[in-house]
């Protein structure tokens, strides 16, 4: 039975929402109403997250990751569209919600490097390097020159390189929950799963990065995209590498100025939106840099900035504890958030920044273009190249992990295969008709996962039990 205290919420969203049509109508325009632009933006956005927070809650509901529900609900924004109702259209190309989305996903790769651990990513071996090679490098040829040109005929070779770069990515946070909720995320197979997903979100970004600048360059010559490749590669490891030696440096001085949560905020956000900056003016993608300065940014350039107030109190608690087995329990136990205190903080932007840059991909979709067949048959030519290209890479697991959860583990694109279709788009080389098949194929793969994996566990569960009675 539907929940009255869910009433007057709902009630209160829907009654924004003739306002904000009337809003939309004139947000092209200085001023609406005596109400300045940017008030209305800022409206528009409030209502967006509190549609994508509805929507992703709804999304979860059934089992599935919220970035879906947060997509869907931005086509869904797209139906009046079809009914000639345009009032959307004005914030979809309104410069400020393009730049709160693009900030957004810059955020959302800082984020990313910050979860990502370079430690982790070296003990993981060669299987899971192997992995993220074969499911880059498989997908990419599929989606270049096979799914593209056959099914998409006459487009600039670029246009067919952005479809490849698409299909290389995985979104790591789809996999680790479903691992979880299986209670397999310390099986090999996750192990595997999850270290492949870094280096793959590093293979990744270098291919976007070379086929970014290929697209603004205008040459696809082989020793073109040697010199952008190797560029790329010494950016990051360059910008790393530099980074971890001043940042102790940064932190120590910043510290002493304040030792506070926001000083210790405003160095993340110095490193991110600076090295942003910073890969900007070596012809890179934004969400390059902000993805290295996540990866260079360890705890311990933290330690020297205040505590989270939780652990504080915990610390001073135990002052008065004698037992030294609580202690050093109780220890063990507040220094993961100590250390994930940075985390945590962009988490809680991220969390309500992050869902507009979905939304707003969700919108970008031309719904009218679904009418025509041969999107559908690319959308479902990329699903397949997507699948196929990930299961192959699943072989490359070696002994003692299940070649089948390594290859289904790797299917889902998400979040960061939306953001390459965004930036393809963006350079004009992705088309409506390629960007609502990228979409429906992120949006298949990001449901293929959730689905398929348990299917996997449940039949390995029983052949391991119709073994064990052999």
């Amino acid at each position: 039975m539907f929940k009255r205290k869910f009433l007057l919420p709902i009630l209160g969203i829907l009654f924004m929402i003739p306002a904000l049509v009337s809003a939309a109508e004139h947000a092209e325009e200085g001023a609406a109403h005596g109400t300045s632009h940017a008030v209305i933006v800022l409206a528009f956005i409030a209502l967006i997250v509190v549609l994508a927070k509805i929507a992703g809650a709804v999304a979860e509901k059934f089992n599935q990751v919220s970035v879906l529900g947060e997509l869907l609900l931005g086509v869904l924004l797209g139906i009046p569209v079809l009914f000639g109702i345009q009032f959307f259209d004005a914030f979809k190309t309104d410069e400020f919600v393009l730049l709160f989305s693009e900030f957004a996903v810059i955020l959302l790769l800082f984020q990313t490097g910050l979860e990502s651990d370079l430690y982790k990513m070296g003990k993981v071996g060669i299987p899971a390097f192997l992995v993220a090679i074969i499911g880059v490098i498989a997908p990419f040829l599929l989606g270049t020159y096979i799914v593209g040109p056959w099914l998409m005929p006459g487009l600039d070779s670029t246009s067919y390189l952005f479809l490849g770069a698409t299909l290389t990515a995985t979104s790591v946070g789809i996999t680790a929950r479903v691992f979880k909720d299986l209670k397999m995320l310390q099986s090999r197979s996750s192990q595997i799963v999850l270290g492949a997903a870094v280096i793959d979100d590093v293979l990744g970004l270098l291919i976007l990065a070379v086929v970014a600048a290929i697209v603004t360059a205008g040459h696809v010559s082989t020793g073109e995209v040697a010199i952008i490749a190797t560029k790329a590669l010494a950016f990051l490891v360059a910008s790393i590498a530099i980074g971890r030696l001043i940042a102790p440096y940064v932190g120590t001085f910043l510290s002493k100025v304040h030792a506070g949560i926001g000083m210790k905020m405003a160095m993340a956000l110095f490193f991110c939106l600076g090295y942003a900056y910073l890969s900007t003016l070596v012809g890179l993608a934004p969400i390059v840099g902000a993805f290295a300065a996540g990866l260079l940014l360890d705890t311990v350039h933290f330690k020297r900035f205040r505590s989270p107030r939780l652990v504080r109190e915990i610390e001073e608690a135990m002052t008065e504890c004698t037992d030294n087995n609580v202690k050093v329990c109780v220890t063990k136990a507040i220094d993961e958030h100590r250390h994930r205190h940075v985390e945590d903080l962009i988490e809680g932007i991220s969390q309500w920044v992050v869902p507009v840059f979905f939304v707003i991909t969700g919108l970008q979709v031309n719904l009218s273009v679904l009418a025509n067949v041969n999107v559908l048959l690319v959308a479902l030519g990329l699903t397949v190249a997507a699948i196929v290209g990930k299961l192959v890479a699943g072989f490359a697991a070696g002994k003692g992990a299940d070649w089948k959860s390594v290859g289904v583990g790797m299917i889902p694109r998400g979040e960061v295969g939306l953001i390459f279709a965004n930036v393809g788009k963006a350079l004009g080389v992705v088309n409506d008709e390629a960007f609502a098949a990228i979409v429906i194929m992120i949006i298949i793969t990001t449901i293929f996962t959730p689905v398929v994996l348990p299917m996997i566990a449940k039949m390995n569960e029983k052949k391991e039990k119709v073994q064990a009675t052999a």
